[in-house]
């Protein structure tokens, strides 16, 4: 893989990401403004909400050291495509994110399987009551249309992380009280920027409108990428412990397709080579992959691989399972 460079960064092809995707974020609202007086306006909320996806990519890519040479580069990167492009707070995104890379599908590291609006395991299902319990048994149905609020809650846990981490000092500046208020100007700017444009170039009824549809769509694109890859998949039990190349190949999915299904996931759908190597640039997963799966063939591992639309069927067939275990 060294010798092959498929784990050097890739400074060009990032550089031009940057710039198709701002690029098209600032043609994207130029066309808001053209059209902000009729409701076809609302059309544009599809673009800008895709160009944000393309802008969290970006982000997450920041946050795993793929695109910049040091730490307090990738922070200042992150904070900018981030907070202030997104309100997605990085400090709280790269917290999150590193313990799920560090303990996939582990009920009790891995935040993403932890016990919220949605259960992942019976034991979690069995403690539902009430609304909860409802809301676990149809938790499968109720999944596509629960991302539509993703983008909003994205934000509001951004800002939850930063008031509950405000006093937690860190290893360095940035990590600490100055980079948690350096964090929080960048999200009061893009509060009062976004919405200032957008109440601006609209009446307030076509803008609130144009918020909450652009927010579900970008929260749904989202989570639809997210999703195949860990739902449905092994999880370790309690006391296991297992090595590397186990934890992280047993526990992911890859989603088979072409260039445009690496565009929409943001080449995520490499979910194993991604999580084996997180700082190999995005661009090098593709290229990545027969290597990793030829490495599993021989030492006798699964390596699992399937269509976007199995994946989602696995990832909900878990999800009903789980649900089905809730008391009556």
């Amino acid at each position: 893989m060294r010798a092959g460079g498929l784990l050097d960064r890739r400074t060009g092809y990032y550089v031009r990401d940057f710039v198709i995707t701002l690029g098209g974020t600032a043609l994207a609202w130029a066309a808001v403004a053209w059209a902000g007086s009729s409701w076809w306006v609302l059309a544009l909320a599809v673009p800008l909400a895709l160009l944000w996806a393309r802008t969290a990519f970006l982000g997450h890519d920041a946050g795993h050291h793929q695109i910049a040479r040091t730490a307090r580069s990738g922070w200042w990167l992150g904070l900018l495509l981030g907070n202030l492009l997104l309100g997605m707070g990085q400090s709280w995104w790269n917290d999150k994110h590193n313990r799920h890379h560090a303990h996939p599908n582990h009920v009790g590291k891995d935040p993403d399987v932890g016990e919220g609006v949605l259960v992942w395991t019976a034991e979690q299902a069995e403690r539902r009551r009430g609304v909860w319990a409802w809301l676990a048994r149809h938790q499968a149905a109720a999944f596509f249309p629960l991302l539509l609020l993703e983008g909003f809650n994205l934000k509001v846990s951004s800002v939850v992380h930063l008031r509950s981490g405000a006093r937690r000092a860190g290893r360095s500046w940035r990590d600490g009280r100055g980079g948690r208020l350096v964090e929080a100007v960048a999200l009061a700017v893009h509060a009062a920027g976004y919405l200032g444009l957008v109440f601006t170039l609209m009446s307030p009824g076509k803008a609130v409108v144009f918020v909450l549809v652009h927010h579900a769509l970008f929260g749904l694109h989202l989570g639809c990428v997210f999703a195949p890859n860990h739902k449905g998949m092994a999880m370790p039990g309690p006391g296991e412990r297992w090595g590397h190349l186990r934890r992280q190949v047993l526990t992911s999915r890859n989603v088979r397709g072409g260039v445009l299904t690496d565009w929409l996931m943001g080449g995520l759908n490499y979910q194993i080579e991604h999580h084996l190597f997180p700082s190999a640039p995005r661009p090098s997963l593709r290229r990545l992959q027969p290597l990793v799966r030829a490495h599993c063939a021989r030492v006798g591992l699964p390596y699992t691989e399937t269509g976007l639309v199995d994946s989602y069927r696995q990832a909900l067939r878990h999800m009903r399972e789980v649900g089905a275990a809730v008391r009556d």
